[in-house]
């Protein structure tokens, strides 16, 4: 069942990425974050109270935490989206594989558990792997003056790593999955009304704003479905799963934009793929219990 909330969450973010595709012709990321945690934190609200679950937290400081890597990795990822082809964006943001990895590497040597970092010969070649993948990646965008946003989609993934940590966290402390949804959506909706103040605001008075609407309800969905997948059990299955979001948007990407990505730029995204799942085999038996997922 785990497997099944994985892959359908990752259906609802690349149908959402195409809508943002879409909608960044005519907002900027701050705005569809925004409208993206408005439309959420309605259906989060509707949800809630259907299902009798209170929005009353005891842990506010958790999803403080969680609001600020999660919004921040969104802002960049939105931004990603815009400037880059979809497969490529929905790629560096799935880099969260890698750097979960990369944490448990240094979260070992912080604690000195030099034993460990011995048997993590497999693993940090994983990682090294996955970034090598990430030049290979980012060398076409070269080309196409598309560094910056190549380095904001990367830096989207990093983020993401620590928002998927935290929302394990809030799952075995008890949160119900609405509940976390609802605070996400809370904290989208204020960053992204804040970051509308001092920048551009577009009117919503235009046909372009009908897109905006899915994009809030695919990721409330997708949010949903993340999370209850996330706080059941990050097992491998799950967590590997959510690399069939880049073959969505792969598809997606050449259909309705006729993305065309170079050799290397597909090589580079196996790379990762096959990095990513690697290093979750391999922290999986290298660090029965990894400091990374402790959280």
């Amino acid at each position: 069942m785990q497997a099944a909330w994985m892959i359908a969450a990752s259906l609802f973010f690349a149908g959402m990425s195409v809508c943002i595709k879409y909608a960044s012709l005519h907002f900027g990321p701050l705005e569809i974050v925004c409208y993206r945690g408005a439309i959420g934190l309605l259906v989060m609200s509707l949800l809630s109270r259907s299902r009798g679950v209170s929005l009353r937290t005891d842990v506010p400081m958790m999803h403080a935490w969680r609001n600020l890597v999660g919004v921040s990795a969104l802002v960049a990822w939105f931004y990603a989206i815009a400037h880059l082809p979809l497969a490529t964006a929905m790629t560096l943001n799935y880099m969260s594989g890698v750097w979960v990895a990369a944490f448990v590497i240094g979260g070992t040597l912080v604690m000195g558990r030099l034993a460990d970092v011995r048997r993590q010969g497999p693993l940090i070649l994983a990682v090294m792997a996955g970034f090598a993948g990430v030049v290979m990646m980012l060398r076409p965008t070269l080309d196409q003056n598309q560094l910056f946003a190549g380095l904001i989609g990367l830096l989207s993934g990093l983020m993401y790593a620590l928002a998927y940590m935290q929302v394990a966290a809030l799952g075995r402390v008890g949160e119900p999955v609405a509940r976390t949804v609802f605070y996400f959506s809370l904290g989208a909706t204020l960053a992204g009304g804040v970051g509308m103040l001092f920048f551009e605001m577009h009117p919503l008075d235009t046909v372009h704003a009908l897109w905006l609407l899915p994009v809030g309800v695919l990721a409330a969905l997708g949010q949903l479905c993340m999370t209850r997948a996330y706080t059941r059990g990050a097992t491998m299955v799950v967590a590997n799963l959510q690399y069939s979001g880049i073959v969505f948007a792969a598809l997606f990407g050449l259909f309705l934009f006729g993305d065309r990505i170079p050799l290397i730029g597909w090589l580079g995204m196996a790379t990762i793929i096959a990095s990513g799942i690697t290093a979750t085999f391999l922290r999986a038996r290298a660090l029965p219990n990894p400091p990374a997922e402790e959280h």
